[in-house]
C-alpha cells in the first residue's frame, strides 16, 4: 500500500510537471469569469457546475464571484468542486478575466455607485444579451474599453445556430411560466370538469402572438385542459398552432403583411394595426385569460390590447403582458407590478425567466459554453467573420462596430443553387445533361443471353421457364428500384419486403420434397433470408409509424 500511494504520488506530481510545462510553452490560458448579475430580481447565472467542467475540459481558467449561484440552487462549493476559483468581488472577476460571461447587459451598480462596462478589463472580450439597438450608450461605455462584445440576443435565425439559441430557450420558459401565472390569478379551473355540484366549463385563452414563448403558452395551456386560440400576424405560423390544439384566429389586411425578416414580425401602418386592435378588443371579450408575446426586434413592444378592450373584458379576466419589459402590449401594463384595472388583473412581471431560475441557467449557460466551444481554439480567441454565426452576433471587435451584420437572405424550401442550376439545365434542354452509360444496361444483355441460351439448348423447358422469369424479375425490380427518389427508399424497401413472404413460401415448400443435400440447403438459406427481410420490414415500418403519433 505504501508503494502504491508513493507511486501515485510520483504520478500525480509528473503530470503537474508536464502540465507546468504545457502552461511555458503556450502562455497563460484564457480566463473566463461569472459575475454575480445585479439586475434587480436576477436570480439566473451565466455559468453552472456542468458547463464550468466543459470550460475547463476546452484549457480555460474559470473564476466565479461568490454567490454568484446561490439564488439558482448552485453553490460555491459545486463550482469549486469542478476547478472553478472562487473570488469575493464582481471587480476582481472584471479585472483578471479575458472572456466575461453575463445574463443581462452590463448595468450601474448601485451600491458600488459604477458601471460594470467601466469594470472590464481592456481588449476582454464580453458574451451577455446585449440588445445593440437599445443600449447605445452602454456600446459606448465598452467602446471605450476596446472590448470585443457578443450578443446572445443577436443570434441568426438559421438551422446550424440552434443550438445557441438563448432567446427560444429562455422564451419556451417564459411562455410555460405566463400559463402558469395566469392560472394562478384566475381563481378557477383551466380545464373542464364535472363535480358533484355540476359542471365547470373549460377556462378560455387567447394568445397573441405564436413565436417560441407563444407556441409554449399554447402547449401548456392546452395541457391543462383550456380551450386556446392564438392571434398572430404570420399566417405561416398556422400550422404550428392548430398542431398544438389551438385554434387560429385568421387576419387579413388588404395589401400590406406583418411578416417581416427572419422569422419575426415587423412594424406596420397604422390602419393596419387599428384593425389588428379591433379584432383583438373582440376576442378578449369572449377569453378568460390573455397571454401577449408580440415583439418587434429593436423596437418598443406594439401595443395591440387597448384600454377599450380591457374595459371590455369580463371581470376577473386577467392579461399576461410578455413584453412589459419593452413597454407591454397592453397599454394599461406596468412594467414589474401585478394591476388591476377595470376588474382586469394585468400581470407585468419582467422576471419570469427568474422565477425558473435553476433550469433557465441551465439552459442558458449551455448556450454560451456551446458558443465557446466554438470560437475558442488551442486554448485563444478564434473569431472568423466569414462565419455568419460569428459574424452575425459580434457586435463589437476591440472597440470597433460591427452590428448590424450584413443582412442573411433566409427563405422557406428556397432551392440550393445545384437545384436552381439544374431546373436551368431543363429548361434550356437536356442536351447539357451527362448521358446515361449505356454500358451497365448492355452488359446485364449479354449475360442473360450468355445464361438463358445454353439452358435452353441442354436445359430442361421447365428450368428454362423458371430462369427466363428470375432474369426479367431482375430487370424489372433493377428499373423499378432505380426510379424512385432516395428519400423514399426506406417506407419502399420496409413495404415491399412483404414480397419476402412469397420466397418464405416457396422455400418451406421444398425443403419437405428435397431430392438432394443442394436443394435442401439452398431452400433453408431462402427461408432464414427471407424471414429476416420480412421480420425487418415490419419492425422498419412500425418505427416508422410511430414518428407520426402523438
Amino acid at each position: 500500500m505504501v508503494r502504491a500511494d508513493k507511486m501515485a504520488d510520483e504520478g500525480s506530481s509528473s503530470r503537474r510537471v508536464k502540465q507546468a510545462a504545457v502552461v511555458e510553452e503556450t502562455g497563460k490560458p484564457l480566463c473566463v469569469g461569472v459575475p454575480k448579475e445585479i439586475h434587480p430580481g436576477e436570480r439566473r447565472v451565466a455559468a453552472t457546475p456542468t458547463t464550468v467542467k466543459k470550460m475547463r475540459q476546452l484549457g480555460l481558467d474559470v473564476i466565479v464571484q461568490a454567490g454568484a449561484g446561490e439564488q439558482a440552487s448552485f453553490l460555491d462549493a459545486a463550482y469549486a468542486e469542478v476547478g472553478a476559483r472562487i473570488v469575493q468581488t464582481a471587480a476582481e472577476v472584471f479585472q483578471e478575466a479575458d472572456i466575461v460571461v453575463k445574463v443581462r447587459a452590463p448595468e450601474h451598480h448601485k451600491d458600488f455607485d459604477v458601471h460594470e462596462a467601466d469594470l472590464l478589463k481592456e481588449k476582454a472580450t464580453l458574451i451577455s444579451f446585449v440588445w445593440p439597438a437599445q443600449n447605445g450608450p452602454l456600446l459606448e461605455r465598452l467602446k471605450a474599453r476596446k472590448a470585443t462584445v457578443f450578443g446572445v440576443d443577436c443570434v441568426p435565425r438559421i438551422t446550424r445556430a440552434q443550438k445557441l439559441d438563448a432567446l427560444s430557450a429562455t422564451a419556451n420558459l417564459v411562455g410555460y411560466k405566463a400559463v402558469i401565472e395566469g392560472a394562478s390569478h384566475f381563481g378557477r379551473f383551466l380545464g373542464g370538469q364535472m363535480t358533484a355540484a355540476g359542471r365547470v366549463k373549460p377556462a378560455n385563452v387567447l394568445v397573441v402572438g405564436a413565436g417560441v414563448a407563444g407556441l409554449a403558452a399554447i402547449a401548456a395551456a392546452r395541457s391543462l385542459g383550456a380551450v386556446v386560440r392564438a392571434f398572430d400576424t404570420r399566417p405561416v405560423v398556422r400550422e404550428q398552432v392548430e398542431s398544438l390544439g389551438g385554434k387560429f384566429v385568421e387576419f387579413k389586411f388588404e395589401g400590406e403583411t406583418g411578416e417581416g425578416t427572419g422569422g419575426y414580425a415587423k412594424e406596420v401602418s397604422e390602419a393596419y394595426l387599428a384593425a389588428e386592435q379591433a379584432l383583438i378588443a373582440q376576442h378578449c371579450a369572449e377569453v378568460d385569460i390573455v397571454i401577449t408575446t408580440a415583439l418587434i426586434p429593436g423596437k418598443p413592444a406594439p401595443k395591440l390590447v387597448t384600454s377599450g378592450a380591457v374595459v371590455g373584458m369580463n371581470r376577473g379576466s386577467v392579461i399576461v403582458d410578455l413584453a412589459a419589459e419593452q413597454g407591454g402590449n397592453c397599454a394599461l401594463t406596468e412594467p414589474d407590478r401585478v394591476v388591476s384595472k377595470y376588474g382586469v388583473t394585468i400581470v407585468g412581471l419582467t422576471d419570469l425567466a427568474s422565477r425558473m431560475a435553476p433550469l433557465a441557467s441551465d439552459l442558458y449557460a449551455a448556450t454560451v459554453v456551446t458558443f465557446l466551444t466554438d470560437i475558442v481554439k488551442d486554448g485563444k480567441l478564434a473569431i472568423h467573420e466569414h462565419d455568419e454565426i460569428h459574424r452575425g452576433m459580434l457586435v463589437l471587435r476591440e472597440g470597433e462596430m460591427r452590428w448590424p451584420p450584413p443582412v442573411l437572405e433566409v427563405r422557406a424550401g428556397q432551392p440550393r443553387p445545384q437545384q436552381e442550376a439544374k431546373k436551368d439545365g431543363e429548361h434550356h434542354g437536356k442536351h447539357h445533361a451527362k448521358p446515361p452509360n449505356p454500358w451497365a444496361m448492355r452488359i446485364a444483355t449479354l449475360l442473360a443471353v450468355a445464361i438463358l441460351v445454353p439452358l435452353g439448348i441442354w436445359g430442361s423447358p421447365d428450368l428454362l421457364q423458371r430462369m427466363t422469369v428470375f432474369l426479367l424479375a431482375c430487370i424489372v425490380g433493377w428499373h423499378v428500384i432505380w426510379n424512385v427518389t432516395h428519400s423514399l427508399h426506406t417506407p419502399l424497401m420496409s413495404v415491399t419486403n412483404a414480397i419476402s413472404g412469397i420466397i418464405l413460401i416457396g422455400g418451406l415448400l421444398l425443403i419437405p420434397g428435397a431430392m438432394s443435400g443442394i436443394t435442401l440447403v439452398l431452400a433453408a438459406v431462402a427461408v432464414l433470408i427471407a424471414a429476416i427481410n420480412v421480420a425487418g420490414g415490419f419492425l422498419v415500418t412500425q418505427r416508422m409509424l410511430r414518428m407520426f403519433h402523438k
